[in-house]
């Protein structure tokens, strides 16, 4: 996973999101800058990685990145200016926290909105082609993972520790049966009320 050669010249810091596709709980991004010249041949898609090797990856990144940060972005928020722009935002905040200011910004995805004025480009599936983006895709998986498991302690009926909040039958059969709380979207779950999903 090389860097884009036009840029390579540039501090650069890669950032991606998850829970996107989630019916409960945040939407965290995780933006990070690598050390020049380090090379992590097991970064990859956080999806690909088991939890355990995600959780290893996370503490490697945590303690020799040359900066990180994670944006959390609430199921309320979400609601109130929609899943597209919360994962925007999401980003925006992760790499607020940075303590290095990047150069150049490596986007997983095909759209983001322009942080301040640094150049940025879109790469679809860059979780698996840039190390930077494959780390900020670890640091937001497993933040969120964490999170869904803390969330699970307090409703366990929705399952969270096992589906981290997306839609998966069991996940839907408990709305059906208990209602929505406070950490669910509540945008994303109209068709889920109405039975549209089932």
């Amino acid at each position: 996973m090389n860097l884009l050669t036009h840029y390579s010249d540039l501090i650069e810091a890669g950032c991606d999101e998850a829970g996107r596709g989630c019916l409960a709980g945040p939407v965290v991004a995780g933006a990070v800058i690598l050390r020049p010249g380090a090379d992590y041949p097991d970064l990859d898609d956080s999806k690909k990685l088991t939890e355990k090797k995600r959780m290893a990856l996370r503490e490697v990144i945590m303690n020799e990145a040359l900066a990180y940060g994670i944006g959390i972005v609430t199921a309320e928020e979400i609601d109130e200016i929609n899943i597209l722009n919360a994962s925007f935002l999401a980003m925006h905040r992760a790499l607020d926290q940075l303590q290095t200011r990047p150069e150049f910004l490596l986007i997983d995805g095909n759209r983001f909105n322009k942080y301040h004025d640094l150049k940025h480009v879109c790469v679809v599936g860059g979780d698996a082609k840039y190390q930077p983006i494959a780390a900020a895709s670890i640091l937001a998986k497993t933040t969120r993972d964490l999170l869904m498991e803390e969330y699970d302690a307090k409703y366990p009926m929705y399952h969270w520790k096992k589906n981290k909040g997306y839609p998966t039958p069991e996940h839907k059969q408990a709305i059906a049966e208990y209602g929505i709380t406070e950490l669910h979207r509540k945008s994303f779950n109209m068709a889920i009320q109405m039975r549209l999903e089932f």
